[in-house]
């Protein structure tokens, strides 16, 4: 019990208790949200991002698999008719799994296996121990969508899984994000061929919870083969952070992509 109510309070402290960065966040995610826009939070965890976003006037979709973080997004928002907590994974197809949880850093909670071997080697890693297993509901983003309706933007963090949610979707939205993790590099540019197999897309990087564009990119958006060179030069400062999508121009001559 005490450990697990450790991780909850580390959760906390990382994701709400930083001056600033609901400013920031809001300043970042003020480029794809707006009142009355639509957000999926996949992988809401503690809920920082859904504040940011209702700060902007968005309605939440907010989905998380831990049933402690479940608790704590229902507590936090349960009387704000514009949040709606969804309590399940998400993943290629419906059914159920099994979420391998840390209590003591629940943050790196994660349902896929090949990703918590891969990162247990890296040094970030070395204090993490995933000890504790609980089956969980799982959707897809078809189905959530089909529920909810299409969102403007969707954060997927989940920890190793997000080309399983991503497998899950088949039609492009219109701007998303996924994490990326050094230590789960080929992971995350499989996550990038499924973005984009669904349609064309230009991309930028925000590293390490910075909610700040990464400065090497020169300030614009990148293709594909960009962003692969790009996240090959940031790998070996170890350091996490964010890929983020955003539809281009359906052909060359519509115009440059977007600011």
């Amino acid at each position: 019990m005490l450990i697990r109510t450790f991780g909850i309070a580390r959760s906390l402290a990382t994701y709400h208790g930083i001056p600033g960065r609901q400013r920031r966040m809001r300043a970042l995610y003020g480029q794809f949200l707006g009142p009355g826009d639509l957000a999926f939070d996949i992988g809401a965890h503690a809920g920082n991002r859904v504040r940011a976003w209702r700060g902007l006037g968005a309605r939440v979709v907010a989905v998380e698999p831990q049933p402690d973080f479940v608790r704590l997004l229902r507590l936090f928002f349960d009387r704000d008719p514009e949040v709606t907590v969804v309590p399940a994974a998400l993943g290629a197809r419906p059914g159920t799994a099994r979420l391998g949880i840390s209590r003591a850093t629940p943050t790196v909670s994660s349902m896929s296996e090949t990703w918590r071997r891969t990162v247990a080697d890296d040094a970030g890693f070395a204090r993490v121990r995933w000890d504790e297993s609980v089956p969980v509901p799982v959707t897809t983003l078809d189905e959530l969508a089909a529920t909810h309706g299409v969102p403007a933007f969707c954060k997927i963090d989940v920890e190793g899984f997000e080309a399983d949610v991503l497998a899950g979707l088949t039609h492009p939205l219109p701007a998303l994000s996924f994490e990326y993790l050094p230590a789960a590099h080929d992971a995350a540019l499989t996550a990038l061929d499924r973005v984009e197999s669904l349609g064309r897309y230009v991309y930028r990087y925000s590293p390490v919870e910075t909610m700040r564009w990464d400065p090497t990119a020169g300030g614009r958006w990148l293709d594909a083969d960009e962003l692969r060179a790009l996240l090959d030069r940031r790998r070996p400062l170890g350091r996490s952070g964010d890929v983020y999508a955003r539809a281009a121009p359906t052909a060359p001559g519509d115009g440059p992509g977007p600011s």
